[in-house]
């Protein structure tokens, strides 16, 4: 078994060659026989092959899912009992519906040719929408005879929970059960051990000439040139007596629910076709991803492991949308506080004030079997809600929504305060509650990935360096909500508490021989002197001292780190480097992206636009232009492209948003909301960019067009279109 990603990855055992499971290990045992696509809408997305199918062709979690739980693990077309052959397979550029061209092989009777390959055209066309799969079968014959043939739906299904699906193993499971419900009905069912039914209901028009509990046979007639279509769909938890909505109408309603999605966002166009590519096929992932939910739309994390609620994820996507489209922050925002712990449960590593870290409702979170129905493991999500909110309000100005998560902030920062803080040294730290949490609850949460220079892995209560940039970050920008709201003592006092923050940070973080913050303190306050990503996040949340912060971002570019394709997790040389590993030596988009912002911050503009081509690059290499989760850290080499992580997730909300923050980051942007003022902090674009137009940037009510064109190191500004009062200035400093 080949050592790959996971919340916690494989240890290797001294004694001997044994390999030992951490909890929630992602198992990879082979290559996809063929590649994967996917679908989503709101709680529920599919898997399915480059030939639509699903459970046909082994290496892949294929599946039809909905909240964590597989509802179709098997749906396969064959023609004569043979797989037809693929002639090509897309998504819509908007990823809204799948369709796959297909045509039938040579079919013999002993060694003669009864049907000649090329001659039946199929084509299916697969979208989801409120809680469904939708499938249209379309045929064709093309050839210059009657055409005479079978073509049957193969399909089953296991309930499995997400959880089983990435490899982890049960005792017990409950009772399926199938059975027809007329002439062109199938109903599977599951009775879980948590005394839930779950039910999927496969609905066949027209009626198939022969149907069973797991296939749906058409005998075909079809005449030269005739055609004519199947369609099938398939409904997750639909009650009986809910008929399926016709094909059409249904896919109609779905493309325009999708174009509304994003009505209100700033639109980007550039004078560079490829970067053009990237950036929407980056807004049409995201726009997948997002889900409606009571609170506002919220950015699940990504598919096919992470499709659901995630604390950090979620914060940190909205954060770098946050000038695109403030309202997903609001979202973001509005759904953490709902379930922002209130009571401590050790076996859910709550305690009041803390952020949620993610959330499941499959079987075995129900039943326990997983800690993470509402799991709280995570050091930095509450931090990052503090952050996200001011950050919210600088972008707004919406005071009614600061009033409405005020006492969410005050008990994060309660959180931050208190338990946060277990031995009251002024840093935030983690351990988890139970052996069955997560032992690492940074972004970095691979068991390996906290570790001391001589590779031993840090233990106690571990204190990450950008945890404590965040809460810095995090108490100036509540200090200054906390003005807005008139609590003027409320507001000093956030300030003298990060300042004092900041100056423990110096002293105690600090690695003069190695010129960068340490990656962590373990629990016997002693740092961990590795080189790492996690230092160039720190200026980001602007902690770092300038001179200090200088040092760390000469470090970041220099080849240990910086791969030409991005920045690695870690530096090549360090005790755990492995470019192929998950977070010690890979290269993920966010990170770099967050990175970006800190040295734009910090007036690094020549290393932004390094970071930025190399992400570019990076992206016209991979499928469809979508970065991924991560890929791995190894150097680029002449005319090769970056090399994969097999078991990223993509598309994956974070990554996708990295393209949006590259060029916020490049053009330096800054919204006033008090002044009307939108700035850009010495702008540069980078050489493969002349030319970038904004459309719709909006501050408050107003908005405005804009075109940048580069002009060797410097920018110009042309306003295109004003709606209402706005201002935009260029701020030059050296």
């Amino acid at each position: 078994m080949t050592p790959i990603k996971a919340t916690a990855q494989i240890t290797i055992t001294q004694s001997a060659d044994v390999l030992s499971e951490s909890p929630f290990y992602i198992p990879m045992t082979g290559p996809s026989a063929r590649p994967r696509r996917t679908l989503k809408h709101d709680d529920t997305f599919v898997v399915l092959d480059s030939h639509g199918d699903i459970g046909a062709s082994a290496g892949g979690p294929d599946g039809l899912f909905n909240t964590d739980t597989r509802y179709l693990a098997r749906l396969e077309l064959v023609l004569n009992d043979m797989q037809p052959l693929l002639l090509g397979s897309n998504l819509r550029n908007d990823n809204s519906g799948l369709t796959v061209d297909l045509t039938n092989p040579d079919i013999y009777d002993g060694d003669r040719i009864v049907f000649q390959k090329d001659t039946i055209h199929i084509v299916r066309t697969i979208f989801l929408w409120r809680g469904s799969a939708y499938q249209r079968i379309g045929i064709q014959n093309h050839g210059d005879r009657t055409a005479r043939f079978n073509l049957s739906v193969l399909f089953d299904n296991d309930f499995a929970d997400l959880f089983e699906v990435r490899g982890e193993r049960r005792v017990r499971r409950g009772v399926g059960t199938s059975e027809l419900s007329g002439p062109a009905d199938v109903i599977l069912s599951y009775l879980g051990l948590d005394d839930v039914v779950r039910t999927s209901r496969l609905h066949f028009d027209p009626r198939p000439t022969r149907l069973a509990v797991n296939s749906a046979t058409y005998h075909l007639e079809l005449a030269p040139q005739q055609a004519t279509a199947i369609f099938v769909a398939i409904s997750c938890n639909k009650p009986a007596a809910e008929p399926a909505i016709p094909f059409y109408r249904g896919l109609l309603a779905h493309r325009r629910e999708m174009r509304r999605a994003w009505s209100g966002a700033t639109s980007v166009e550039t004078s560079n076709n490829i970067f053009n590519e990237v950036l929407c096929q980056a807004m049409a992932d995201l726009n997948i991803l997002m889900t409606e939910t009571p609170h506002g739309r919220y950015p699940y994390a990504g598919i096919p492991w992470y499709s659901t609620t995630f604390g950090r994820d979620g914060l940190i996507t909205a954060l770098q949308m946050l000038w695109i489209d403030p309202g997903v922050a609001r979202g973001v925002l509005r759904r953490l506080a709902a379930f922002q712990a209130k009571v401590v449960d050790p076996r859910a590593d709550a305690a009041p004030g803390k952020i949620l870290h993610e959330m499941r409702g499959g079987e075995m979170a129900a039943l326990h079997e997983v800690p993470f129905a509402q799991y709280y493991g995570s050091v930095d999500s509450t931090p990052l809600f503090v952050l996200l909110a001011g950050l919210y309000v600088e972008r707004t100005g919406d005071e009614s929504t600061l009033r409405e998560l005020w006492p969410a902030i005050e008990a994060a920062l309660g959180w931050i305060d208190g338990p946060g803080d277990p031995d009251g040294d002024g840093f935030v730290e983690y351990r988890r509650a139970t052996e069955q949490g997560l032992a690492n609850q940074g972004w970095k949460d691979s068991f390996d990935a906290i570790f001391h220079a001589d590779g031993k892995l840090a233990d106690g209560n571990i204190a990450l360096a950008e945890v404590q940039g965040y809460v810095f970050a995090g108490k100036r920008l509540a200090a200054r909500c906390a003005r807005r709201l008139g609590m003027i003592d409320r507001a000093r006092a956030l300030e003298r508490a990060a300042e004092r923050l900041a100056a423990r940070f110096e002293d105690a973080f600090w690695v003069p021989e190695l010129g960068t913050y340490a990656l962590a303190l373990d629990g016997m306050k002693r740092p961990c002197k590795v080189r790492t990503s996690n230092a160039g996040q720190l200026l980001f949340t602007g902690i770092a001292c300038g001179e200090r912060a200088r040092m760390v971002a000469a470090d970041l570019m220099r080849p240990a780190f910086f791969t030409g394709w991005g920045i690695r997790t870690v530096a090549a040389g360090e005790a755990r480097y492995n470019p192929m590993s998950y977070h010690n030596g890979s290269i993920w988009p966010h990170d770099n992206a967050l990175i970006a912002l800190g040295l734009a911050r910090y007036g690094l503009k020549h290393s932004v636009e390094h970071v930025f081509k190399g992400l570019f690059d990076a992206a016209s290499y991979m499928d469809f232009r979508r970065l991924p989760e991560l890929f791995c850290g190894f150097r680029r080499e002449p005319r090769r492209g970056p090399t994969l992580y097999p078991v990223a997730c993509s598309p994956q909300a974070w990554a996708s948003a990295t393209p949006f923050t590259l060029l916020e980051a490049a053009l330096g942007l800054e919204f006033d909301a008090a002044a009307s003022e939108i700035r850009l902090h010495n702008p540069r674009l980078p050489a493969f960019l002349n030319e970038v137009i904004l459309r719709d940037l909006c501050l408050g009510e107003s908005s405005v067009d804009l075109r940048l064109r580069r002009h060797d190191d410097d920018v110009s500004l042309e306003v295109l279109r004003t709606r209402g009062h706005i201002r935009v200035s260029i701020v030059l400093t050296r």
